[in-house]
């Protein structure tokens, strides 16, 4: 167990490794960042002391170098456009986006599961064939058009809910939340359905789909031979096993979720990380894309270290594999 979280360990760092040198590459090819700083008049000499201070006149290696042991402190550099350390945007900014990712995962975990286990056992019900319509509806649509119908409907017409922001939020020591007030709460309904909708339906179709192959195992046919009551087969052994899979896909869906909450931010404009990278974009501030880029992968390679060992604390079968290939 130990030789197969060094050797993943050693795997995701490799994985970031390669990332760091995108990061860097668009410093050389997005456009020259002194021309970002300065005005259009400023002299060559400036310029050139620019590059300097910068530290662009060195040789490339020794640039890659400094940027990728300064991006190990995250340390991200300055802003063009704010004027501000990449570190602190991305640092004040970061509880939005994580707030809104929580949610909407946790919202796609508790209703995905329930109407996956729903649509397995009463497949024939008028519920769960309009489960199975919903899920449709949410694979299908776009993000952006659930987003801006919610708005049109919950805000527009019924003016339940604000329609932009983060309402009210409190301080807890450097985090911010609004879970802890009502303007805050009331914020948070519609962009935690909008992102987390899609996730939703695909975890209650991996679970119905799961479900529904489990209960037609031999140890199912066996459990129920036994004589244990149907909801001790149903939820002790049909829904456990069928949960294994779900850990995978959830997991590496809450990376997808952070890192598309982009259009979910701009659509509310959601004070986040996915705004700032927007706002980025359109005045071409490479640091913070640099910087997006490397925090969004590291989410990602750490989520998937985790999603490895927990299956294979999950899953026995794996377990024994993992043993006998170390």
């Amino acid at each position: 167990m130990l030789a197969f979280t060094l050797r993943r360990a050693v795997q995701a760092i490799g994985v970031m490794f390669a990332v760091g040198i995108i990061a860097f590459s668009m410093f050389r090819f997005a456009g020259d960042p002194v021309n970002q700083i300065v005005s259009i008049d400023t002299s060559a000499a400036e310029r050139l002391a620019d590059d300097r201070a910068l530290g662009l006149d060195d040789p490339v290696p020794v640039q890659f170098m400094r940027y990728f042991a300064d991006a190990a402190q995250f340390k991200f550099g300055v802003s063009y456009q704010f004027r501000q350390p990449v570190s602190t945007l991305l640092s004040e900014r970061m509880p939005a986006t994580l707030e809104l990712a929580i949610c909407a995962t946790v919202f796609a975990m508790v209703f995905g599961i329930l109407m996956g286990v729903y649509s397995a056992l009463k497949r024939d019900t008028v519920l769960a064939k309009l489960f199975q319509a919903v899920s449709l509806i949410g694979i299908s649509l776009p993000t952006f058009l659930i987003g801006i119908l919610l708005i049109y409907l919950f805000a527009v017409t019924l003016g339940w809910l604000p329609s932009f922001g983060r309402g009210e939020v409190v301080k807890l020591g450097w985090w911010t939340t609004g879970l802890l007030t009502v303007s805050g709460l009331k914020a948070l309904i519609m962009p935690s359905i909008t992102l987390g909708l899609f996730q939703m339906t695909l975890i209650m179709r991996l679970v119905r789909a799961e479900m529904l192959e489990v209960l037609r195992t031999d140890y199912i046919r066996f459990a129920r031979a036994r004589g244990l009551t149907t909801r001790a087969i149903h939820f002790g052994h049909a829904l456990k096993n069928t949960l294994i899979p779900v850990i995978t896909v959830a997991g590496l869906q809450f990376g997808s979720v952070i890192a598309f909450s982009i259009i979910t931010e701009t659509v509310f404009q959601w004070p986040g990380m996915g705004l700032l990278f927007v706002q980025a974009v359109q005045n071409v501030d490479i640091p913070i894309m640099a910087a997006y880029l490397l925090m969004v992968s590291l989410i990602f390679v750490t989520i998937n270290l985790v999603v490895d060992i927990l299956y294979t604390v999950v899953d026995p079968r794996l377990r024994s594999t993992v043993g006998r290939a170390a």
